[in-house]
Parts: C-alpha cells; structure tokens; sequence
C-alpha cells in the first residue's frame, strides 16, 4: 500500500485550510473555471452562487446568492452572478454549487473567489 499524504491543514492557519475537492489541486485559471462550469452546465445541472466569511467556510451552511439558477444554460449568465456576488461581498469566499436534479445530490462544488485575508 502506498503512503498517504498528510496535507498540513490547521486552524490557526487560515492560508493553509482548504474548501472542496478542487483546492487541493493548483489554483483554476479563469479558463479552467469557465469549463469546469460550463461541464456542470452541459449536464443539466442546476447552478447557484454560495458565499461565506473566511473563518466560518469550514461550516455546512453557506449563505446563498440569490436563489438557485434553476435551468439556466448560459454560462456567461452564472459567470456574472459569482463576479456580482464577489463584488458585494468582497470579504467572503465564493462558491459555485451545481444541483443534479435526477441524483438530488451536489453534483459540483468548488471555490472560484477567496477573500483576500
């Protein structure tokens, strides 16, 4: 059996947390993000916006932008939701959520803005 990695994650370390799957890869560019969304889309998957302060993005609840983009396809259109919501909340980190309707279940997650803190 191979080593498991041990990942340095602390809570007196607000830099070395992680939030979902994706952050323990290499930061997204903005293309990469695009598609990842754009996948999320393609399935049917119902997109919506989440948003939380730093200290508390460990916890279940995120507070919601708006409601759920129920059948929403256009990309463009999500895209600007997650920019308004990082605007309005420039202290918070920002999350894309996509909904599968047929699983009832999260189909994607991940952080797309940081706070910068």
């Amino acid at each position: 059996m191979t080593d498991v990695q041990d990942y340095p994650s602390r809570l007196n370390d607000p830099e070395s947390r992680r939030h979902e799957t994706f952050s323990y890869l290499p930061a997204m560019n903005a293309a990469a993000i695009r598609a990842q969304i754009s996948y999320a889309l393609d399935q049917g998957w119902n997109p919506t916006v989440e948003h939380v302060e730093p200290d508390r993005a460990g916890n279940t609840y995120w507070y919601m932008w708006k409601l759920p983009q129920f059948g929403e396809r256009d990309l463009d259109r999500v895209m600007r939701q997650l920019e308004a919501c990082n605007r309005a909340n420039p202290n918070h980190h920002v999350r894309f959520v996509a909904y599968d309707n047929a699983k009832q279940s999260m189909g994607a997650a991940f952080v797309v803005h940081r706070a910068n803190n």
